[in-house]
């Protein structure tokens, strides 16, 4: 247990979940990997026991816990070897519900917030667009307001849980001249007239209904607007640093995985008469893998720190995601190599860990965006203001 974090609240709450994981969910991966359908029944449980509600406040029936919390669930759910999974809960708890616990009155909490953590609702979030990409401040999508309504067209892609989530938060031009100044945040019903959703066939992520969602005249309440109107981008700005955060923890923790399932496989695999474990070169390349993963979960769980603490994260969580992807990628591909042929095999979890751990790099955020944002901070001295 690293106490410099982790309480033995903490531990026994990982172990209760580690339980929770294995009793009801892996026996049902493989068949939400081949049918890339994740059953209502698991959100109900979830639920039940309180994971959609860790950090979220309790007088809509959240628990109003430390985010060390979140870092465990986040941590345990990599480790059973379904990042599409993973991702549909993750999507779901800390993208959809952090727009609606933040932005939404106290009506939207009450309709979305409490049966999102109860697990009756499935929340996805609609920001990156077909042409946009990472660029979130040239986005397409308007909401227009006629009279006591929003009407919505535009369109949307790579939306996790895109197929058959309840509602969707969405981001919006309402003032299209605006470059940053004219988005907003709005929340719309799935039963909404006018919304299409087409499920995407993935590398990786399999389990996961990963949608394009088009909105064509898609009329909805003033009311569902999440916040005040032009301040989505900051909004977005802002919750950028713990979707950052998620994924650099969701790295480090697959890449963790990865490193003991090849030193437990090396360990009872025998060539020329000794264990693989016995040979230096690759005793080395694990020691360095090892490391590698070590050094990305401390820096991690010290910015989890610092925005438990209520510190504005935004570069630090950048980087996170920036290094702790890459370093997952390439840690794989080693643990994946350690088990030789076995490793090429789909009996073996190192194939899917490969494909699903690639989307690191790309969702969220590129690596290649996200060294531009670090760019700036450092080089140009440019500050990221949290929303007010």
């Amino acid at each position: 247990m690293n106490s410099m974090y982790f309480t033995e609240e903490h531990e026994s709450f990982r172990q209760s979940f580690r339980d929770f994981l294995q009793k009801e969910v892996v026996p049902h991966i493989d068949k939400w990997e081949k049918e890339g359908t994740v059953e209502r029944f698991i959100w109900k449980k979830f639920g039940e026991m309180g994971y959609f509600g860790l950090n979220q406040p309790e007088e809509y029936g959240g628990l109003g816990l430390d985010l060390f919390y979140t870092v465990i669930f986040l941590e345990e759910l990599q480790k059973i070897n379904s990042g599409g999974f993973a991702a549909n809960m993750w999507a779901h708890a800390y993208l959809a519900m952090t727009h609606v616990n933040k932005e939404g009155d106290d009506r939207i909490k009450r309709e979305y917030l409490t049966p999102s953590i109860d697990g009756d609702k499935i929340g996805c979030l609609c920001i990156t667009e077909p042409f946009g990409g990472s660029d979130v401040a040239g986005m397409r999508t308007t909401a227009i307001k006629k009279g006591d309504t929003y009407v919505i067209n535009g369109s949307k892609t790579f939306i996790t849980n895109g197929v058959y989530s309840d509602y969707l938060v969405v981001a919006a031009k309402t003032n299209p001249e605006d470059k940053h100044r004219g988005m907003s945040i709005f929340i719309v019903d799935r039963d909404t007239p006018g919304i299409s959703s087409t499920k995407l066939d993935k590398l990786g992520w399999r389990a996961s209904d990963t949608a394009e969602i088009a909105f064509d005249n898609v009329v909805i309440p003033a009311e569902n607007l999440m916040g005040e109107e032009g301040k989505g981008f900051p909004y977005i700005m802002q919750h950028f640093a713990l979707e950052r955060l998620v994924m650099g923890i969701n790295a480090h923790a697959r890449a963790e995985y990865a490193v003991d399932y090849a030193v437990q496989y090396m360990s009872e695999r025998q060539a020329f008469g000794k264990t693989l474990d016995k040979f230096q070169a690759l005793r080395h390349k694990v020691a360095e893998m090892a490391s590698r993963v070590d050094m990305c979960k401390e820096y991690n769980y010290s910015i989890a720190k610092r925005l438990n603490d209520g510190q504005y994260v935004v570069k630090e969580a950048s980087m996170s995601k920036l290094l702790s992807t890459k370093m997952a990628d390439e840690v794989i591909y080693e643990a994946l190599q350690l088990l030789g042929g076995y490793g090429y095999m789909e009996e073996y979890p190192m194939a899917r860990l490969l494909r699903d751990s690639r989307l690191g790099p790309i969702g969220g955020g590129t690596s290649e965006i996200l060294k531009e944002i670090i760019a700036k901070m450092i080089i140009d001295k440019k500050e990221y203001k949290p929303a007010t």
